[in-house]
């Protein structure tokens, strides 16, 4: 999904706007790092613990969560996932500069990983790894399906700048389908004859980073 497929992570305990946290130990910054990761990570971690269980074949930049130290990178505890958003999206939210737009797209920590682990991934990933200057807009979104709220991009210095109109959300097999198939939307037959679950409308809080650039 590219754009407004942007969501965030569930599982049976979440955190809000995010991954999810059961019952966990402290964060402490030092005993953590966050650097680039192989996509191949990120689209495993993803299957595994985001509630789309899925997401795009392609990304601008994947990083990753890691106990400081670790060697492996089946040592990561998370991932966020950024890719561009459509054209369409992007002229909507940045339209002085719709090339330098640039989606968190999956957000997901793997369960037992300290609370504020979220927040500290996407403020290193953003800081440390990313050429703000090709991007200056970053962009994601608050499922409120999954009851977010999007504290975990307010902590992270994001600001919130609105609510989306509600929007169908089909489910097929535990993995969350998108209408779109290309440039074509799909009508609500075609979902169901593709055997999908329609679950509901529901509204999204849009959150953005920018970053002015000389």
């Amino acid at each position: 999904m590219r754009g407004d497929g942007v969501s965030d992570a569930r599982l049976p305990i979440q955190a809000e706007g995010g991954g999810s946290i059961p019952t966990s130990p402290l964060f402490r910054k030092q005993d953590w790092e966050v650097r680039p990761c192989s996509l191949e990570l990120a689209q495993r971690l993803v299957r595994q613990h985001h509630y789309t269980h899925g997401g795009s074949n392609t990304s601008v930049y994947t990083h990753g969560l890691f106990p400081r130290g670790a060697v492996w990178e089946a040592d990561c505890k998370g991932v966020a996932w950024w890719i561009p958003p459509t054209k369409d999206c992007a002229e909507r939210n940045y339209p002085k500069n719709w090339n330098g737009v640039l989606v968190l797209s999956r957000l997901v920590v793997v369960p037992g990983t300290p609370s504020n682990a979220c927040s500290f991934l996407i403020r290193h990933a953003m800081r440390h790894f990313m050429d703000r200057h090709r991007w200056p807009y970053l962009l994601s979104y608050a499922d409120e399906w999954q009851c977010h709220t999007g504290a975990i991009y307010r902590a992270a210095g994001w600001t919130e700048s609105g609510i989306t109109k509600p929007s169908p959300v089909y489910v097929k097999d535990g993995r969350v389908v998108s209408k779109k198939a290309g440039p074509k939307t799909r009508t609500k037959t075609e979902m169901l004859a593709l055997g999908c679950e329609f679950v509901g409308y529901f509204r999204r809080r849009r959150f953005f980073h920018f970053q002015e650039t000389i």
